[in-house]
């Protein structure tokens, strides 16, 4: 049986092992830490905007149980705040197990605490990779997604320093990544203002410490947007912060001049960072207290440091057997454009193991577009252009080329259209 190693147990690596299993391969996660998800144990938003499509879409393809799992973890739906319609929100600490428990139910091997640090090359191809302690890992094909997250020294070469947070790189040690260690020159994205030190969009705050008012509101809609006391809005300190996220889509004024809060089991706070004794000067805050990262006061991880060059199809160029999925691709923002292009990367790695011709996603199909247009940005677009179906300008060019849509039923017409109904779920 074909054996597919996906590196890093993220959004993105689920989708890559889901999609890989159902092709019919035999596979391993490795995930450096102790726990599945990565920043997904932060964020917790999806269906926003054009994910509501996306998702569709990759329902439509085949990967309907993975959905099903995230969707009985739900905290709310149908979520409206600034600049986004739609949303639902899962529970940030109850997701990760469940998820977990898919893998493993569907007959992925899941190891945890399992670092890879090096590669053995044979030729054009990967033989193997090695984990701390030396012990090798071998596969017919890799699905790296490892992200593009820290490690440390990266947060305090261009960021504010280790806000330690939930990558946890001082406990497990840091993001290493695949395609680098084979000798693949891989590129670096830019803040908007085009200096190197993209940090993660969002914090979360302990649900306790926020008042019992904004708790009510939240339990009730979700979310809640509380004004910023008009010192802080002077000067447009909280704009500047904005321009350092990697979430394009929330650098909108009402980002600027509010507070906008998430109830997604924490308190998901819509900054990159917020200085600790501002924060608590905004009624309702004064006791507030980050859960992540802790030194959320000062700073967030830095990301975006390691995308690979790779094909449509999500082949590393210059290694036959070794495809990406997430963050590896590009400069994709959020779990459910990780998921999309993990899967198409696990598919696509069973695919080449057994000499069957690639899978290139239409551009009738967002997914297939966005995978597309995040590719030529790595071969040589703006680095500062961050791309998610949830706004900013893809969600604009998504609405431009008549890609969004909220109706299911044209959705899997399209998907049907393109001969891609459950292209995923049967084996290669």
């Amino acid at each position: 049986m074909t054996r597919v190693v996906v590196v890093g147990g993220g959004w993105a690596g689920t989708g890559a092992a889901l999609a890989a299993r159902m092709a019919g391969a035999d596979v391993v996660v490795l995930e450096r830490t102790d726990m599945l998800l990565g920043t997904g144990l932060v964020g917790g938003i999806i269906r926003n905007n054009g994910r509501f499509t996306a998702t569709e879409e990759h329902i439509a393809m085949g990967m309907g149980g993975l959905w099903r799992v995230i969707d009985a973890n739900l905290r709310h739906r149908g979520v409206e705040f600034p600049g986004h319609a739609h949303a639902d929100l899962y529970d940030v600490s109850i997701t990760e197990p469940a998820i977990r428990a898919l893998l493993e139910g569907e007959g992925v091997e899941v190891r945890t605490q399992a670092r890879v640090t090096g590669v053995v090359r044979s030729g054009d191809a990967l033989a193997a990779v090695t984990l701390d302690g030396d012990e090798r890992v071998e596969g017919d094909v890799f699905v790296e997604t490892t992200g593009s997250a820290g490690p440390q020294n990266n947060c305090t070469k261009f960021g504010n320093g280790c806000a330690m947070c939930v990558m946890r790189c001082p406990t497990f040690g840091g993001r290493v990544s695949v395609a680098a260690k084979a000798g693949i020159e891989e590129k670096r994205a830019t803040r908007m203002d085009g200096s190197v030190g993209v940090m993660s969009g969002s914090c979360k705050l302990h649900f306790d410490s926020v008042s019992p008012e904004i708790q009510e509101r939240l339990r009730e809609t979700g979310a809640a947007v509380v004004p910023l006391p008009e010192e802080l809005k002077a000067g447009g300190a909280k704009a500047k912060l904005l321009g350092t996220k990697a979430c394009q889509q929330y650098a909108l004024p009402a980002f600027a001049e509010n507070v906008v809060l998430l109830e997604t089991g924490h308190v998901k706070l819509m900054s990159p960072y917020f200085p600790l004794h501002q924060l608590r000067s905004i009624p309702g805050l004064e006791k507030a207290r980050f859960e992540d990262p802790y030194s959320g006061g000062v700073g967030n991880s830095i990301r975006y440091l390691a995308m690979s060059p790779r094909s449509d199809a999500l082949q590393v160029e210059g290694l036959s057997n070794l495809f990406c999925g997430g963050e590896k691709t590009g400069p994709l923002v959020g779990h459910t454009e990780a998921m999309v292009s993990g899967s198409l990367a696990g598919h696509n790695a069973v695919r080449a193991a057994r000499g069957k011709e690639l899978l290139v996603l239409p551009r009738s199909l967002a997914i297939g577009d966005i995978v597309a247009t995040a590719g030529e940005i790595v071969r040589g677009g703006d680095l500062a252009q961050k791309l998610t179906f949830s706004g900013a300008a893809y969600f604009e060019r998504m609405k431009r080329l008549d890609l969004y849509t909220t109706d299911q039923e044209a959705i899997q017409g399209r998907v049907a259209g393109a001969g891609l109904r459950d292209v995923f779920a049967g084996a290669i």
